[in-house]
């Protein structure tokens, strides 16, 4: 609680060691010149990125890692908007983040000045809290509430603009308290409510998905399921929610469902969706779940009461906090569950089957088989190891095939973020480096933000980048195949030697075009990440007209020209 005069940066520093901040990412400014100079002997490690929006993607990772704000710093104007991507990702995500934006001096303000935006204006509808800090005696009391906002009821982030003049002025100012994150809990008669809907059940379900959760909240949330012998399915980019070993896990809800998931969703009877906003991913378009009153019995629990009810009319509607939801439904007095006890090893063997190697390759012959890709990756890669992928077709083969190990063992945005494969796997590096990492990118998402790599090589990052190389933008050729069929327009990729591009910045690459040839190759991928601690590329170049596990470019065509489009 010092009370020596310190500039605006010295005490905005000192707040994030007050609040327990030990990493930042960003991309130095002129604008903040005096952070940095806190920074430099403040023990906050400061990784330096190569773009805004790489760095705001690692913020975005580490608070999906350790629960904590991910802290970001960039320059104003065009440094904040590249940023942007990173905010909206962790708001809709859920993912509490913390982003300091360098302003111009307060002397300058409202004349269009140099690189000058209204942040308030800006990232009003993408993020949970937006000021600006006027005074540096107030910086305390400003970042207090930001690490609040950040972490309480839904996580999500929070902009602070920083003023040039602000940060070099001198102030005396006691230091705040630690923030103490506040949630919501259910209470004991809602759990007795909810109690006898499941003991009234027949065809119950668990859905898990969204932000706030912890090991203990998962563990907690685990033991409900077997104790009530509940089939667990995980929304959408929130599969590391269950082991996927476990007996009771059935799949992920999200695109590209298993079928037969699907139906069970339609058909269940009570459905606990604990977490998950019910968003248009995780509902098939809000066809499985229908809006605004459900045809399943549902018990929605999430940590913002603005969420409930806002599309869904559940039955039971409980704001609360993951482990404190988790912890009490752990404790809860198991029900008879006899009814549906067959059901969960059912629907476990229609998981198992959903694993099998699907067609497309024994029927097209394909020199590289992304199936059995994925099966060598469960062969050579330990059961805790972190997936990261961006937004794209290439991602539902990590999606469909790849076991998550628990919880953190999956980065990826629900908010369909391309660029987000290679920053999430380098900050997952940094943050844990004992753990193995690898990274899915399609060749076009990996190209939004693959400078990263250079950061990867600087912090000793050993990730292994896996680069899907169809060149094209895989979905959304997809898409134009179905709706405007053999017309090709803006979709179609000229690619580098990804290989190569990995040697360039120093690391390992290597190019696979043959299904016999990607065992050996992440062979040495592997050893040569864990010997050196630096990246490695494998560039898978396969057929692009197998978009999906279950379709090609060809069939897609001929049903939407059978269709009359």
């Amino acid at each position: 609680m010092t009370q020596t005069p310190r500039s605006g940066g010295q005490i905005l520093v000192d707040a994030l060691k007050v609040h327990g901040t030990d990493t930042a990412f960003g991309v130095p400014g002129e604008s903040y010149l005096d952070v940095l100079d806190a920074l430099h002997e403040s023990g906050i490690r400061f990784i330096i990125n190569r773009q805004e929006g790489g760095a705001a993607f690692m913020a975005d990772a580490y608070g999906k890692m350790t629960g904590k704000p991910g802290i970001c710093f960039v320059t104003r104007g065009p440094g904040a908007t590249n940023a942007s991507i990173g905010v909206h990702t962790a708001f809709q995500d859920s993912t509490p983040m913390i982003l300091f934006i360098g302003q111009v001096g307060s002397d300058f303000m409202d004349r269009e000045a140099f690189q000058e935006v209204d942040y308030r204006r800006m990232f009003g509808q993408m993020a949970k809290w937006v000021a600006q800090i006027d005074r540096a005696d107030r910086i305390p009391e400003y970042i207090a509430r930001a690490f609040q906002v950040a972490t309480s009821g839904r996580p999500g982030p929070v902009v602070l603009a920083l003023p040039e003049d602000m940060l070099t002025a001198k102030a005396t100012v006691a230091d705040t308290r630690a923030y103490v994150p506040t949630q919501g809990a259910p209470s004991a008669p809602q759990i007795a409510q909810l109690r006898q809907m499941l003991a009234e059940a027949k065809r119950p379900m668990l859905l898990l998905g969204g932000g706030g959760w912890n090991q203990q909240a998962t563990a907690d949330i685990r033991k409900f399921a077997e104790a009530n012998q509940l089939p667990v399915g995980c929304a959408f980019r929130f599969q590391d929610l269950l082991d996927n070993s476990h007996p009771n896990y059935i799949g992920d809800v999200g695109i590209g469902i298993n079928p037969k998931l699907a139906a069970r969703v339609k058909q269940a009877d009570v459905l606990i969706a604990i977490g998950p906003r019910l968003g248009e991913m995780t509902t098939s378009g809000y066809s499985i779940i229908a809006s605004p009153v459900p045809q399943q019995r549902l018990v929605h629990i999430h940590a913002s009461p603005e969420e409930l009810g806002s599309v869904y009319q559940g039955e039971m509607m409980i704001a609360s906090g993951m482990p404190q939801a988790a912890a009490m439904l752990a404790a809860m007095e198991p029900v008879d569950s006899s009814a549906w006890r067959d059901s969960v090893e059912q629907a476990r063997a229609e998981y198992n089957a959903w694993q099998q190697q699907p067609s497309i390759f024994k029927d097209n012959n394909a020199p590289l088989n992304l199936w059995q890709v994925v099966q060598e990756l469960k062969a050579q890669c330990p059961a805790d190891t972190i997936i990261t992928n961006g937004a794209g077709n290439y991602a539902t083969w990590a999606h469909r095939y790849w076991p998550y190990g628990g919880m953190r063992t999956q980065l990826a945005p629900t908010s369909g973020a391309m660029g987000y494969s290679v920053p999430s796997g380098v900050a997952a590096k940094i943050i844990d480096p004992a753990r193995t990492v690898v990274t899915f990118a399609g060749d076009g998402e990996y190209l939004m933000n693959g400078q990263e790599l250079a950061t990867a090589v600087q912090y000793k990052a050993g990730v292994v980048i896996i680069v899907f190389n169809n060149q094209m933008f895989g979905t959304i050729r997809m898409h134009q195949e179905r709706e405007y069929p053999g017309r090709v327009s803006g979709t179609t990729l000229h690619n580098p030697d990804f290989a190569a591009v990995a040697r360039a910045f120093g690391g390992h690459g290597e190019t696979v075009a043959v299904t016999e040839d990607f065992a050996p190759a992440l062979q040495r991928a592997l050893a040569f990440t864990r010997e050196q601690n630096l990246p490695a590329i494998i560039e898978l170049r396969y057929d692009g007209n197998l978009i999906t596990p279950g379709a090609t470019l060809d069939t897609i065509r001929k049903q939407a020209v059978a269709a009359g489009k």
